[in-house]
């Protein structure tokens, strides 16, 4: 994975938070078993994915500085 800051990886989880709320609200609208409704159901499972990867890297984010602060003293 690239090395991205801890704010980098904030605003994205943020990001896609909102993107995920959005979509839940729209999926409400289509005709379960259409198309619109399938592909917006499995970016809807994408995305929550896409949340437990970040919030992985930030978890390792997070305990890598405990360790590396516990080293300094």
């Amino acid at each position: 994975m690239n090395n991205y800051s801890k704010e980098e990886l904030e605003e994205g989880l943020k990001s896609i938070k909102s993107t995920i709320g959005k979509c839940e609200k729209a999926i409400l609208k289509l005709k379960e078993n259409s198309a619109q409704h399938t592909l917006l159901s499995r970016r809807i499972k994408a995305f929550h994915s896409s949340v437990n990867l970040i919030e992985t890297e930030m978890s390792y984010l997070i305990n890598s500085f405990m360790v590396d602060d516990k080293m300094l003293r």
